[in-house]
């Protein structure tokens, strides 16, 4: 019929076969030839039973993005249109699911009479993450089929299901054991002749819910949705399924769908979507660009951030060497990640053989000279020049030819740790965030003689060891920790000139961050803030004398907070108060009252300028890429979108306004305009434009 919808006949039975590339996204040009071919099979006496299956390598893994806020996803017939049709078909169709079937893929095939899954298949109704809720009946048809606990948790994490679970739970009605496509002809051909019996006249899954005990659900299902619409949203949506009739439910479900892809939340949850793929494509690096093979790495250190990373790496099936100084810090080390497997194994998130595996994949050594036949070497020692000097220096000598040798640094310049090589081009930072085997993010630091496939060998890495993965230039803190060293220096001037941790950091949770600047300290630990600033030959007023009190953190019991008998809980320390007071009076500053609008203002909006700033200075490829990195290693709300994101949110106009007022209140430079913030804000561009 078309380029993207063909039909095949095998006998009483019609296979459509969807062919748009690359993932079969359900656009308009596919939509409309589907349609018809649909139609034309319904009023085709000859025709007993229907097939849907997809070319490629996957079944429809959703809507079109790009269509979605256009006129094109409007355009009949639309997503809703073709479950309809597919839902009253008077004769049985049945979906051959490969690859992954989500999002409106799997609403369409939710609207055939019966699902055929290859083993490898993956089902889930991802919506959530765009700050959507499914809007093709997917939460109506959903509970009928599974029931409404199994939806309620499908749709509001968002995250897909193998084909054994979907099985299990009665999404798909069989699993092929040979060819997809002939055993879901087989299967139609076993039911035809029979009258189909639509998923809307499926009650019995619905029916007698205790609501109760259902609400509870929602609110364990949605504790942790910190602001976001959509999983409140998607947990209503099922409720509705059990509340109201098949239509009732499924207009609810549109209308609210409607609402949400045209609110900022969505907006902004998909600019993150498209951002992560952008950040994927570097300038310079082409197609033509290959990565250097890495079957086996070395990671040097074995403490917190060694282990993590290298769990992420064996993880991503890579063998790894872990170097420590002794014998008692390399046991230390390997312990705690055999530990951490084996809270894993006790979560049900990965099986014993799992950790067997991953286990088998790692080695422990005190000699430099195991780390010889490594194709990547990731140093991950403390955050000092020196030190770190002197690790590459001895990679130098043991390397082999072509090894790359990566430094976990945070701040420090990596052209310099490359000069104390005689192979700069095979250096390049790869900054992991703590944990390292949980964060997703990864910071490229790209030096001025790095090689195009070392950079193609890191994103690779990256990509293999699950991680979201930045490419970056070369300044003091990269993009993340030198934004975030603007914020932390307003933060303790809130501190001394009035306001108290606890309201700094419940403006922060209120805005939608996990936790506020000052709890994160705790978590961090501030030794690792104050030795770096030691190195750099600053002063932090409150954070050194709290570290001069051995107040380190949760560590320690105290930080910024006291903790009672190891828990993690922060709690109000009097002594903490007393201190800032203190201070506050040496310097001669009058403590005053601090709204949450001038936290706001004088934490965030230094961030946006510095973010300017390194745009400017194409540290950051591209704003999105700034957006990338707050979202996914520090903790900035995805409902906003990222810095740089919510910046246009929150106008460029009134940012350098209230940059410049506080520059002249304050005459610091973190609040002097950048160039490119002003410019943007004169013209009404867009930082994310």
């Amino acid at each position: 019929m078309s380029q993207y919808v063909t039909v095949a006949r095998q006998g009483e039975i019609a296979v459509v076969t969807i062919d748009n590339p690359p993932v079969n996204a359900l656009s308009l040009h596919m939509r409309e030839p589907l349609y018809a071919a649909l139609t034309g099979l319904r009023d085709d006496a000859g025709v007993a039973g229907i097939v849907i299956a997809c070319a490629g390598r996957t079944f429809i893994s959703g809507a079109d993005i790009t269509e979605f806020g256009t006129p094109k996803a409007l355009q009949e017939p639309n997503l809703p249109m073709l479950c309809a049709l597919l839902e009253t078909m008077p004769k049985p169709v049945v979906a051959a699911i490969h690859g992954t079937a989500l999002g409106g893929g799997l609403e369409l095939a939710l609207s055939c009479h019966f699902r055929v899954a290859d083993a490898k298949a993956l089902l889930g109704l991802p919506e959530v993450k765009l700050g959507l809720i499914p809007g093709s009946g997917g939460t109506v048809r959903m509970p009928r089929v599974v029931g409404p606990q199994k939806a309620l948790s499908m749709i509001v994490s968002g995250n897909p299901i193998g084909a054994k679970d979907a099985l299990a739970s009665g999404l798909v009605d069989q699993v092929a054991t040979g060819d997809l496509v002939a055993d879901a002809v087989a299967f139609a051909r076993s039911k035809a002749g029979a009258k189909p019996v639509a998923v809307r006249d499926r009650a019995d899954k619905i029916q007698n819910v205790d609501l109760a005990a259902f609400d509870a659900a929602i609110g364990d299902a949605t504790k942790k949705s910190r602001g976001l619409e959509a999983p409140l949203a998607a947990a209503q949506a099922v409720r509705n399924a059990l509340t109201m009739s098949f239509d009732e439910a499924l207009k609810a479900e549109r209308a609210t769908f409607v609402k949400l892809v045209q609110g900022d939340q969505s907006r902004a949850q998909r600019h993150l979507f498209f951002a992560e793929r952008e950040a994927a494509k570097v300038p310079g690096i082409g197609k033509d660009v290959q990565p250097r093979p890495v079957k086996k790495a070395g990671v040097i250190g074995a403490g917190t951030m060694g282990g993590g990373i290298a769990m992420a790496l064996t993880n991503g099936g890579i063998a790894v060497t872990i170097l420590e100084m002794n014998e008692d810090a390399l046991k230390r080390g390997l312990g705690v990640i055999e530990k951490n497997y084996t809270t894993s194994v006790s979560r049900g998130s990965l099986s014993e053989e799992k950790k067997a595996e991953r286990m088998g994949r790692l080695k422990g050594t005190t000699d430099y000279a195991d780390l010889a036949d490594c194709d990547l070497i990731i140093e991950a020692v403390f955050e000092e020049m020196a030190v770190k000097k002197d690790v590459f220096g001895k990679l130098d000598r043991i390397a082999k030819p072509g090894a790359i040798l990566a430094s976990n640094t945070s701040y420090l310049d990596v052209n310099e740790i490359a000069a104390s090589t005689s192979r700069p081009q095979d250096v390049v930072g790869m900054h992991f965030f703590s944990p390292a085997n949980v964060m997703k993010l990864l910071e490229i630091v790209r030096g001025d003689r790095t090689a195009p496939d070392v950079l193609a060998t890191a994103l690779a890495v990256g990509r293999q060891a699950g991680k979201v993965a930045v490419v970056v230039g070369v300044c003091h803190g990269f993009v993340g920790n030198r934004m975030l060293g603007a914020r932390n220096d307003e933060s303790e001037a809130l501190l001394l000139e009035g306001a108290s941790p606890q309201q700094v950091d419940k403006a922060f949770t209120d805005f939608g961050w996990p936790m506020g600047p000052f709890a994160m300290w705790d978590l961090a630990g501030l030794d690792i803030g104050w030795r770096n600033r030691k190195a750099q030959g600053k002063t932090a007023v409150i954070g050194d004398a709290l570290c001069e009190m051995g107040r380190y953190g949760q560590k320690t019991g105290k930080g910024v907070y006291i903790y009672e008998a190891g828990a993690r809980t922060p709690k109000v320390d009097p002594e903490v108060d007393a201190l800032i007071e203190a201070k506050a009076r040496e310097r001669g500053i009058n403590r005053r009252d601090i709204s949450d609008e001038e936290i706001t203002e004088r934490t965030l909006y230094p961030m946006i300028n510095e973010g300017a700033k390194i745009l400017e200075e194409k540290i950051a490829a591209r704003a999105s890429d700034v957006d990338v990195v707050w979202t996914n290693g520090y903790g900035f709300p995805i409902g906003k979108g990222g810095p740089m994101f919510w910046a246009d949110l929150e106008g460029l106009k009134k940012i350098v306004e209230r940059l410049e007022y506080w520059h002249g209140r304050t005459g610091k430079d973190v609040f002097k305009p950048a160039p490119l913030l002003k410019r943007l804000a004169e013209s009404g561009g867009r930082l994310a434009a």
